[in-house]
């Protein structure tokens, strides 16, 4: 597997200028969750805001793409650095599933939203998941530097980054119910197989639309794909029959 190879990036505290809102109708939000989240006064834009030195549409996406990875393998640096790899990906799978939550993702992305504010709810973060103080101060970098909208993007940079350094395969299972460890097990020693990895990972989502069985999708960005379920069965038979979807009764 091909190492991976993005510009180098130092960690620096800067304060740009703020961004301008157009104001209009006052909103009051409250976010609930497992996190608490303060209540935010919004004032709703009548046009979208553009913030200086952010691409629009393919342009922007590989910019973001390009500083997602920068960030990511500075981090990766810094946990080669203390032997903490292994720990580190474990702690941003936690902010992956926090961030997950658009309450959480909304709010620190908000221009509205103070640096201070963010901070304190990096805290609490910081206290619920226990994750290690130098992913602590990564996220209040990234907010400090107004980059905290990528951090999505940065862990998925950041796990391309692990497997290639850990020579390891990442299997995304889905699946209607939680699978057992000894079939997970099963499955990780038949992507070993088929890929000739080291490692294999498997990372578990539930989706209640397969119906039954299950999905394995592995190979580059996720390329390749095992279909094991019930969805896939009725779709090849309404094919066949040249009939529309299959809907079962309950």
């Amino acid at each position: 597997m091909a190492a991976l190879q993005q510009t180098p990036i130092t960690f620096q505290s800067r304060s740009p200028p703020p961004t301008q809102l157009i104001t209009g109708t006052v909103a009051k939000l409250s976010f609930s969750g497992g996190l608490k989240l303060p209540k935010l006064t919004l004032k709703l834009r009548s046009k979208r805001t553009s913030r200086r030195g952010r691409g629009g549409g393919v342009l922007g996406a590989k910019m973001a793409d390009s500083a997602a990875g920068s960030y990511a393998n500075a981090l990766a640096d810094v946990a080669k650095s203390n032997e903490t790899l292994e720990q580190t990906t474990a702690d941003l799978e936690k902010i992956e599933k926090i961030f997950d939550d658009d309450a959480v993702y909304d709010f620190f992305v908000s221009p509205i939203v103070s640096e201070e504010k963010k901070r304190e709810l990096v805290d609490e973060i910081v206290s619920s998941t226990g994750i290690q103080p130098h992913v602590a101060n990564f996220l209040n970098i990234l907010v400090d530097m107004k980059r905290i909208e990528l951090i999505k993007d940065i862990v998925k940079e950041f796990e391309k980054v692990y497997n290639t350094l850990t020579d390891t395969e990442l299997a995304v299972v889905t699946s209607v119910v939680k699978l057992e460890s000894q079939h997970l097990a099963q499955i990780a020693k038949g992507v070993q197989r088929l890929t000739g990895a080291k490692n294999v990972r498997i990372k578990t989502v539930i989706d209640e639309s397969l119906v039954a069985g299950f999905t394995i999708r592995y190979g580059n960005s996720g390329s390749k794909l095992i279909d094991m379920s019930v969805k896939k069965q009725l779709e090849d038979i309404a094919a066949q029959l040249e009939i529309g979807d299959i809907q079962l009764a309950v």
